[in-house]
């Protein structure tokens, strides 16, 4: 079975950085680990990485969220120090989800497609449905226990969103 790990804004500026929680932080070794896993079995991992620029505050997400986060060439653009070790092609994506993952997932034959990483309730999802909506025969998982939400609550409601499109949360 070919297998896809998507690695979601695992980055500085949401683990610990200027939108940190601390659910985010005590994801990264369970998050780690589960890439090692992939890797060990010789499937493919791949990262997205939010990515703004100077004129942040000027986009709608900086008028709807008034916090500079993931500037490009920042330390808090970069992947987490735990997880920075990793290479697999990197998605920069200026909004929640990636329509170019998605196409590179259509694109692959994958099929399975498991997603993990930050935020459950903002860009996991976004990309959890663009993929799904890409590849609609795909087994598409998230890794509840390797996500965090913006809130706790959040992430539930996420997660239980997320099962209604019939994307598996395990």
């Amino acid at each position: 079975m070919k297998k896809l790990l998507v690695v979601v804004d695992m980055q500085k500026d949401f683990i610990d950085g200027a939108l940190g929680t601390l659910e985010a932080q005590q994801i990264v070794p369970a998050v780690r680990k589960r890439i090692c896993e992939y890797r060990e079995a010789g499937d493919e991992v791949v990262f997205t990485l939010d990515t703004h620029g100077p004129d942040y505050m000027d986009t709608m997400e900086g008028k709807k969220l008034p916090v500079p986060h993931c500037l490009k060439g920042t330390e808090g653009w970069e992947l987490d120090a735990g997880l920075r070790e990793f290479d697999g092609k990197r998605f920069e994506k200026v909004t929640f989800g990636s329509p170019e993952l998605a196409e590179y997932a259509a694109a692959g034959g994958y099929e399975r497609i498991e997603l993990l990483g930050l935020c459950t309730d903002i860009c996991v999802i976004s990309n959890a449905l663009l993929i799904k909506a890409k590849t609609p025969e795909a087994e598409i998982c998230v890794k509840a226990d390797c996500c965090a939400g913006v809130t706790p609550q959040s992430h539930e409601n996420a997660l239980n969103a997320m099962k209604m499109c019939h994307i598996d949360v395990i």
